[in-house]
């Protein structure tokens, strides 16, 4: 194996895209956040869905939209894409999805249907229906679009703010992929799985939060492995120690591309060291891998770890990513 670079990789990981497009988030935020008070839904400090009390569960909500480059260039995958993010975001929060609405933009006859395929193969693959949605078939429109709103429900959560000091950092991930769609870094540990084995996966994370073994995670986004992992500390208002060399990755994909990977099964739980090996034994019966990567520290700083190396990756004293953390209020 190559020596790790820990200098370049932090540069790399605050450089890269995938990260930097979360910093307008903080503006959305702090105007729109304003408006909470009109409903019943829990405080979001970063969850990758709303959480609303519903009777003795909760419901959870949440939307994502397709990069325009994936549209354009890939639209089958950016259907495919639009069902599997969305269905992760509930997962992640140890919910269960009941049904998805779409809002999609394209003039192109031949686009929209292999976007439309896209969708229909992804609801066949997450056992997820589709249930309506919104079109724009205008032939003037040139920027396509495609976005996807998901409802779900949960016993118990796993919140993105909740990660404690002295919690083990527990990341979990299907090596059984490959390379996803040539538009984004990305790793498929969908394609070739049955929805019975993929919902065999995903069924881990509902089952983690029912016996109350975390209470908090995160899927891995386009930020990447460390930066949806410093994005989790940011929101929890936390640092943490990673030891890079801990990560599970498969053979065939350089570290540095690696940890840039949007992950079809991806996910890190902030677990007490009492739980994990519950939570490590309830991903390996699945066919998962998983392991510690890092601890939550009582600092806000995220430092990078290889052998006796160390390196700081960022300091919430002063960097931002998306601006939102937790000040334990």
């Amino acid at each position: 194996m190559d020596p790790i670079n820990l200098n370049e990789m932090a540069d790399a990981v605050r450089n890269y895209a995938g990260l930097t497009r979360k910093q307008p988030i903080k503006d959305v935020v702090e105007v729109l956040s304003l408006t909470h008070t009109y409903g019943d839904a829990l405080p979001n400090y970063g969850d990758d869905a709303a959480v609303i009390p519903f009777k003795d569960e909760y419901l959870l909500f949440a939307t994502d939209g397709m990069m325009t480059g994936l549209i354009i260039n890939e639209p089958y995958a950016a259907g495919k894409a639009s069902v599997m993010v969305t269905v992760n975001d509930i997962y992640s929060m140890g919910g269960r999805p009941m049904g998805m609405v779409n809002v999609m933009a394209s003039g192109d006859e031949a686009q929209r249907e292999l976007m439309v395929s896209g969708i229909k193969r992804g609801c066949d693959k997450l056992r997820v229906p589709m249930l309506g949605g919104h079109l724009h078939p205008d032939t003037d429109l040139a920027v396509p679009s495609l976005s996807v709103a998901i409802l779900g429900r949960a016993s118990n959560t796993l919140r993105s703010h909740q990660a404690a000091v002295g919690d083990d950092l527990v990341l979990a991930v299907d090596l059984s992929g490959r390379r996803g769609c040539s538009s984004v870094t990305s790793w498929d540990a969908n394609s070739g799985k049955s929805p019975e084995e993929i919902l065999h996966r995903l069924e881990a994370l509902p089952v983690i939060a029912d016996n109350h073994w975390s209470c908090a995670a995160k899927d891995i986004s386009n930020a990447g492995i460390l930066g949806t992992i410093s994005i989790f500390m940011e929101n929890s208002g936390k640092g943490c120690r990673i030891h890079v060399d801990h990560i599970p990755r498969p053979d065939s994909i350089p570290l540095q591309d690696w940890l840039h990977c949007f992950q079809s099964f991806g996910f890190i739980l902030a677990v007490t060291p009492e739980h994990t090996p519950d939570v490590l034994n309830q991903f390996a019966r699945r066919q998962v891998d998983a392991a510690v990567v890092g601890t939550v520290t009582d600092t806000d700083r995220v430092t990078i770890h290889a052998g006796n190396d160390g390196h700081l990756l960022f300091d919430f004293a002063k960097d931002e990513i998306t601006g939102i953390r937790y000040d334990g209020s």
